[in-house]
């Protein structure tokens, strides 16, 4: 398990486990995480889980695919953090990882 803080966008915190394997997406709905509302499940079609990842862990993620690119790509609030939750793998090296949700998902 690693520790994950969410913080919303209004600034409340929410400290969460993730279990290694999984994906940000998971511990986020699994600890209900204001703010993360995960319609599709999980497979990289929709941009409702969109967050904003605090950047000293950004070279620490995978790369976007093109698929996450796209989703990103409906999301008015894109920002070079954005990422969407359902597509980062959790790890060890992610242990403290921090990440804020936009004030609306699309």
């Amino acid at each position: 398990m690693v520790q994950i803080l969410f913080k919303s966008h209004s600034g409340e915190e929410q400290w969460v486990d993730g279990e290694t394997g999984s994906s940000l997406m998971q511990a986020a709905v699994s600890n209900g995480v204001a703010g993360i509302d995960a319609d599709c499940g999980g497979s990289c079609s929709c941009a409702t889980c969109h967050v904003f990842v605090d950047d000293p862990w950004l070279d620490r993620l995978e790369s976007i695919d093109p698929n996450e690119d796209a989703m990103l790509g409906l999301s008015p609030d894109r920002c070079e953090n954005s990422r969407l939750s359902c597509q980062v793998q959790i790890t060890e090296e992610l242990d403290g990882l921090v990440v804020s949700t936009p004030e609306f998902q699309f």
